[in-house]
């Protein structure tokens, strides 16, 4: 197979990209070793998109940041995916803090960041009354908002294969040759041949890089710890809500997430590239800091924990570039806020390859839009009825948390889940209380059954996640 780009990696920036380029008349491929788009650093990510003021000037960060927050809206209208901006508060306790706000406050300004507002104690009080009452002040920008990122690396990823766009999941990379016409791109599954080759591919950037011989990135590697809350503090705190940030880290944030529920977190610790434990010493800072800014938050409200890794340049900044190898284009160290950057990293990625040679003509074949799928606990009670009158599956709840229905769940699967974690956030069977308590079974019997395999061959997320074992036959004596 011969491509005119081949994208490696399909978290968030990869599949932005991908999408991006379908807009031509092109021959693009995406390749992603896991079996779902979005299922590593992206899944874990905050799902925060910045107001646009925080990235320092002068840097590729800073660049990105708040033309990618603009062009949200834009992604939004055309796929379906959650999307609202909610507000920012980035918090005061000292004079040094109100400093920094001051200095927040003017790089906004200057970068035409709009509604950016610092309010006093008494409007903070008024606005967010379960904030601590040992904050001063704080800045406000309306301009931030929450995203579901799992929801939209599909949507993006379902856009771009609608468009043409050649989906490899299962596949890892193993060698890139260059040669005199362009790369051949070897995979455990066979070898694609690409004129251009774009490296996104997260925390495993640099060893992509490696195996062709480009400038790596010097990658080094924060585990995030996020704590996921029940649903009766749902409202307690309408904004995300950020301390004053240090050198590597926003800090510890309470986080509204799309859907309601509360977040907080996450940690940032050194680590290794695939180490996504929990711990108990990231559960107590995490805490400690979220109390620091809500005292009524608790741990025994948490009714979920994960990790995720980012992936950080050595200087910190968002490594985007062409290389030494003509044709390798590195978009690597991507780490906060490139969810929010990446739909204008995309953009920049398209606008190199123009000035690498690769010739850019519009489709007019483009469909920007994907049907989104029912969520029924959304529907009025009569759509409910309507719905469950063409379709009985809608009638039957799969996960009662979450009020998932048997035909979300059937949709999914013919949307491309593959897995738990494909259902799980497509339709958010199993995100609820009781964790895929009630859910789990359900939920994997309607896998093995359309999939037509046995429920031992049912996995978490792949590879040999499984969740039951065969059968075993006893012999009795």
């Amino acid at each position: 197979m011969r491509f005119d780009v081949v994208i490696v990696g399909a978290g968030i920036v990869g599949c932005a990209i991908a999408r991006e380029l379908t807009r031509y008349r092109l021959d693009v491929a995406l390749i992603e070793r896991e079996c779902e788009v979005g299922l590593g650093t992206s899944k874990a990510n905050s799902g925060i998109i910045h107001g646009g003021h925080r990235a320092a000037d002068g840097t590729a960060k800073g660049a990105t940041e708040y033309r990618g927050n603009l062009l949200w809206d834009e992604l939004a209208h055309d796929l379906p995916f959650g999307f609202q901006r909610i507000g920012d508060l980035t918090v005061a306790f000292d004079d040094d803090d109100e400093r920094h706000l001051s200095e927040l406050l003017d790089q906004g300004r200057r970068r035409g960041v709009t509604g950016l507002e610092l309010w006093d104690s008494e409007r903070l009080r008024r606005e967010e009354p379960n904030l601590s009452h040992d904050i001063r002040s704080a800045l406000h920008a309306p301009t931030s908002g929450v995203v579901n990122p799992y929801e939209a690396c599909f949507a993006l990823a379902e856009s771009a294969v609608r468009n043409g766009l050649t989906l490899l999941l299962e596949h890892t990379v193993v060698g890139i040759e260059r040669g005199e016409s362009g790369f051949t791109v070897r995979t455990d599954r066979g070898s694609l041949e690409a004129r251009f080759v774009i490296n996104a591919a997260g925390v495993h950037g640099d060893a992509v890089a490696r195996l062709v011989g480009a400038e790596e990135a010097g990658l080094r590697f924060r585990k995030g710890e996020e704590y996921l809350l029940d649903k009766r503090l749902v409202g307690f705190v309408t904004r995300v809500v950020f301390p004053c940030p240090s050198p590597t880290s926003k800090g510890i944030l309470v986080i509204p997430t799309y859907d309601g529920t509360l977040m907080v977190g996450p940690t940032a610790t050194p680590s290794d590239a695939d180490d996504v434990t929990t711990t108990a010493q990231g559960a107590q800072a995490v805490f400690e800091g979220a109390r620091r800014l809500v005292p009524g938050i608790s741990e025994e409200d948490c009714i979920a924990e994960f990790a995720g890794v980012r992936a950080v340049a050595a200087d910190e900044d968002f490594a985007i570039h062409s290389t030494a190898v003509p044709g390798f284009v590195n978009v690597i160290g991507i780490q906060s806020p490139g969810l929010t950057a990446a739909p204008a990293i995309a953009l920049d990625v398209v606008e190199l390859l123009r000035s690498e040679g690769l010739s850019l003509e519009l489709d007019d074949a483009f469909i920007p839009g994907i049907d989104a799928p029912i969520l029924f606990a959304q529907l009025e009670p009569e759509e409910q009825a309507r719905v469950v009158r063409g379709d009985p599956r809608f009638g039957r709840i799969a996960c009662r948390c979450e009020i998932v229905t048997e035909g979300e769940v059937l949709h999914a699967i013919e949307r491309g889940a593959r897995t738990m974690d494909g259902i799980k956030f497509r339709t958010r069977a199993g995100m609820g209380r009781c964790q895929g308590g009630f859910c789990a079974w359900r939920c994997m019997r309607l896998l093995a059954d359309t999939l037509d395999i046995d429920i031992s061959e049912v996995t978490k997320r792949g590879g040999r996640s499984w969740i039951a074992t065969p059968r075993l036959e006893v012999e009795h004596a």
